[in-house]
C-alpha cells in the first residue's frame, strides 16, 4: 500500500521542522548561560515537547489575544513563543532556565536560528511561508454553496510600468508571470492612466468607476479651506464619499485589503477609507493574530525586515559610491519604512488575502506597494526596484498555490495603476525648489506642502487599523497611529498665506488661498509676473491655467494651445507628449477642484525623465515618461477588449465586466443606489 505524496510531503515538513528545531535550541543553550541540557536525549525531547505543546496551545493564544484587543495581540508576537518554549520545557524533568527573560531570549535566538535554517532549506524564497499558507488552506476549507462558482483576486502591483514588465518578461527574472503567458494563455495588455496618473485618481476609478474630482495625490480643496491628501484616513474617507455610489467594483461581497478606497466592500481590511481609529473586530485581531503567532510569521517577517534594513543601508550606499545619477539621500527613516512596505505589510496582505480564499470570499482586491515604494527612491530602473518586482513575482507564485487549494477555484488578474518616471529632483537640479520660484515672482507669502508622504500613509494605515476599541490597549495602539498621522500630514494652510503650493510627482499645483478659482485674468493683475516668469522657466514645460475669455490654456515659453478645440498659437507646448495630451489636460483642467495653476515639469526628450517637485526621484502625477503606462494580465476566459482601455474608469467596467462574465454582481441593479 502506498503512502500519498500529501503525506509523504507532511512527514518529511514535520521532520524538517524536528531538525530545525533541534538545532535552534541547541544554539540556544551554547549562547545563554542561563539555559543548559543535561543530555542529548533530553535536547531530542525537549524540541519534540516544543512543537507539540505549540501546535495545541498557539491556537487558544490566537483566540484570547484576539478577544481580549491589539496590544494583547502584539504582546503575543514578541511573547507567545516564549508562552509556549516555557510550556514545553516545563514537561521535561531536569531542563534549567534561570528564568522566563531568559526563556524569552531563548524562544527568539531559536526563531533565529530556525527562520535561517528555513532560508538556507528553501534557497532564500519565501516557499515555507506559502506551504504554511497553503496547509492552513487545506485544513480550514469551509463548505461552500456554489463551490463551482470562480472567483476574482485582484492583485495592484502599485506603480509597474508596462515597459518594466515587459523588460523584465525578457530577462526572465519573473518565472511565474512568465510561465502564465507562455503556459497557461494569460494575456499582457497596456492600458493608460489619464492625467493625473496617481494611485488615488487611479485607484478611485478603478474601485468606484469616478476619475473625476481628483486633481493630483494632494490638493487644496475650497470647500474646507484645506490640503487633502489620499492617504490620511479622514481624507480618503471624504474622497471616497464624494465619489460612491454603492455599485463598487467589490460591493457584491467582495473584500478590499490595503486599499485607498473600498470599492464599497463588505469588508475591509487596511483600507485607508474604511479607517475607524477608535475601533477593531475581533475577526480581523484574529487573523492578524495567527499571523503573529506562527514561528514563520512575526518571526520570519521580523527578521526579514531587519535583512531588508540591511539591504536598503547597503544599496543606498552602492548608489553613492558608484555616484549614480540622478539620485537622492536615503536614509535611516525610509529604511524602517521600506522594512515596513516590503515585507511586513507584503506578507500580512499575503496571509490576509489567504484567509479570504480559505472562506470563499467572491473577490478580493489587494494593493502591494513593494515596487512603487523603492522606485519613488531609487528609480524605476535601478536594480533594487527590478528586485522588489521579482519578490512579487513570488507573492503571485504564492497565491497561485493558495488557490488551487481554496474551496472555489479562482482567477487571478494582475494590474498596476500608473506607471512610473525617474529624474533629478527639481530642487536638486535647480537649485530652489517650485515654492521658492512663485515666492520669488510674486513676492506673495507662499505655503508649501512638497515633501513626500506616500510611504508614511502606508504605515499610518497599518497601525491604525490595528488600534483596536476604546479600551487602554486600543488607545495605545492608536495614540501611536496618531503620531505617525501627525508625522505625514501636511501643514496647516496659515492665515494671511497667499498662495499654496503643493508638489504630485513631476506636476505642481498653484492655488490662491481663496473660496473661488483664479483665471488667468485675475492672475496677471495680482501677480504680473508669474505665469510668464513660470513658463519661462528651464525646469517648466508648460502650464494649465483657466482664462475667462478662451477657457482652459497650455501655456509654453513659445505658444499657447488652446484645450477646448486644440488651436495653437505659436509653438505647441503639449507636442512632447503625443496626441491625447491635450483630450487629458482639459479634462483636468475643467475640473471644479482643478488649481488656479498646473505646472507640469520640463521631459527629457531623448531619455524621457521628468524633475519632481516632491524629493523623489521616481515619481508619477503629471506628464512625461512611463508614468501613464500602466498594465493588465489577465487569464485568458477573461475577455480584454480589442480597443485600448484609456482611464481607470474604463479599466472599472473591463473587471466589472470580469465579475459579470463568472456569474458575481447578479444582485447589483444599476438603479439601487444613488450617486
Amino acid at each position: 500500500m502506498s503512502v500519498p505524496a500529501a503525506r509523504l510531503g507532511d512527514l518529511g515538513r514535520i521532520l524538517a521542522t524536528y531538525v530545525s528545531s533541534v538545532l535552534a535550541l541547541a544554539f540556544a543553550a551554547a549562547v545563554l548561560p542561563g539555559l543548559s541540557f543535561s543530555s542529548f536525549e533530553q535536547l531530542l525531547f525537549s524540541a519534540a515537547a516544543t512543537l507539540l505543546v505549540g501546535a495545541l496551545v498557539r491556537p487558544l493564544l490566537v483566540v484570547a489575544s484576539a478577544a481580549v484587543g491589539w496590544l494583547a495581540v502584539l504582546l503575543l508576537a514578541v511573547l507567545g513563543q516564549a508562552v509556549v518554549l516555557a510550556l514545553a520545557l516545563s514537561l521535561i524533568p531536569g531542563v534549567e532556565a534561570d528564568s522566563f527573560w531568559v526563556v524569552l531570549a531563548a524562544a527568539w535566538i531559536a526563531a533565529a536560528v530556525a527562520t535561517v535554517v528555513a532560508w538556507l532549506c528553501t534557497s532564500g524564497t519565501p516557499e515555507a511561508f506559502t506551504a504554511a499558507l497553503v496547509r492552513r488552506t487545506r485544513r480550514r476549507r469551509q463548505a461552500l454553496d456554489d463551490p463551482e462558482a470562480p472567483g476574482v483576486i485582484f492583485v495592484q502591483l502599485d506603480g509597474v510600468p508596462f515597459p518594466v514588465m515587459q523588460w523584465q518578461l525578457l530577462a526572465a527574472t519573473l518565472p511565474t508571470v512568465g510561465r502564465w503567458i507562455r503556459n497557461d494563455g494569460y494575456r499582457l495588455v497596456e492600458w493608460t492612466p489619464v492625467l493625473p496618473p496617481t494611485t488615488p485618481a487611479s485607484q478611485l476609478g478603478i474601485l468606484h468607476g469616478r476619475i473625476d474630482g481628483v486633481p493630483a495625490f494632494r490638493w487644496y480643496d475650497r470647500q474646507l479651506g484645506r490640503v487633502l491628501v489620499a492617504n490620511r484616513a479622514a481624507d480618503a474617507t471624504e474622497i471616497e464619499r464624494r465619489a460612491s455610489d454603492g455599485r463598487g467594483l467589490l460591493a457584491d461581497g467582495g473584500v478590499s485589503i490595503s486599499n485607498l478606497f473600498s470599492g464599497d466592500a463588505e469588508r475591509a481590511m487596511l483600507t485607508m477609507s474604511k479607517m475607524q481609529l477608535a475601533r477593531g473586530t475581533a475577526d480581523t485581531r484574529r487573523r492578524v493574530a495567527w499571523y503573529l503567532a506562527r514561528p514563520d510569521g512575526f518571526a520570519g517577517s521580523f527578521f526579514g525586515a531587519l535583512a531588508e534594513i540591511g539591504r536598503e543601508r547597503f544599496e543606498a550606499r552602492r548608489q553613492r559610491r558608484r555616484d549614480v545619477q540622478p539620485r537622492q539621500h536615503r536614509g535611516w527613516l525610509f529604511a524602517g519604512m521600506r522594512a515596513v512596505t516590503n515585507v511586513v505589510l507584503r506578507d500580512l496582505n499575503t496571509a490576509l488575502v489567504a484567509e479570504e480564499m480559505i472562506r470563499g470570499t467572491r473577490a478580493v482586491y489587494v494593493d502591494y506597494v513593494d515596487y512603487d515604494e523603492v522606485a519613488h527612491h531609487a528609480g524605476a530602473l535601478r536594480p533594487e526596484s527590478l528586485a522588489a518586482l521579482d519578490r512579487l513575482d513570488h507573492v503571485l507564485a504564492c497565491l497561485e498555490a493558495v488557490a488551487a487549494a481554496a474551496p472555489r477555484p479562482y482567477r487571478l488578474v494582475v494590474l498596476s495603476d500608473h506607471g512610473q518616471s525617474q529624474g533629478a529632483i527639481f530642487a536638486d537640479k535647480y537649485g530652489v525648489d517650485l515654492a521658492a520660484v512663485c515666492s520669488q515672482l510674486t513676492t506673495a507669502r507662499v505655503e508649501a506642502v512638497e515633501q513626500s508622504v506616500e510611504g508614511w500613509g502606508r504605515v499610518n494605515g497599518l497601525l491604525a487599523d490595528l488600534s483596536g476599541a476604546d479600551t487602554s490597549t486600543g488607545r495605545m495602539a492608536n495614540g501611536a497611529a496618531q503620531r505617525v498621522q501627525r508625522r505625514s500630514a501636511p501643514p496647516e494652510v496659515t492665515a494671511g498665506s497667499e498662495l499654496v503650493v503643493l508638489g504630485s510627482g513631476n506636476l505642481g499645483l498653484v492655488y490662491a488661498a481663496s473660496e473661488h478659482r483664479l483665471t488667468m485674468e485675475d492672475i496677471t493683475d495680482r501677480w504680473p509676473a508669474l505665469i510668464p516668469g513660470l513658463v519661462n522657466h528651464e525646469g517648466i514645460s508648460f502650464i494649465a491655467v483657466l482664462s475667462s475669455e478662451y477657457g482652459p490654456l497650455a501655456v509654453g515659453p513659445d505658444g499657447v494651445n488652446q484645450l477646448s478645440d486644440g488651436k495653437v498659437t505659436g509653438e505647441d507646448p503639449l507636442a512632447p507628449f503625443g496626441p491625447l495630451a491635450r483630450t487629458d489636460l482639459l479634462r483636468a483642467a475643467s475640473m471644479p477642484e482643478a488649481p488656479d495653476l498646473y505646472v507640469n515639469s520640463s521631459v527629457d526628450p531623448d531619455s524621457g525623465e521628468v524633475s519632481a517637485f516632491e524629493g523623489l526621484v521616481g515619481s508619477h502625477g503629471g506628464l512625461g515618461g512611463w508614468q501613464g503606462r500602466g498594465l493588465l494580465l489577465a487569464p485568458p476566459d477573461l475577455l480584454i477588449p480589442e480597443q485600448p482601455i484609456r482611464g481607470a474608469d474604463e479599466l472599472h467596467h473591463v473587471l466589472v465586466g470580469y465579475l459579470e462574465q463568472l456569474g458575481q454582481r447578479s444582485g447589483i441593479k444599476q438603479d439601487t443606489a444613488e450617486v
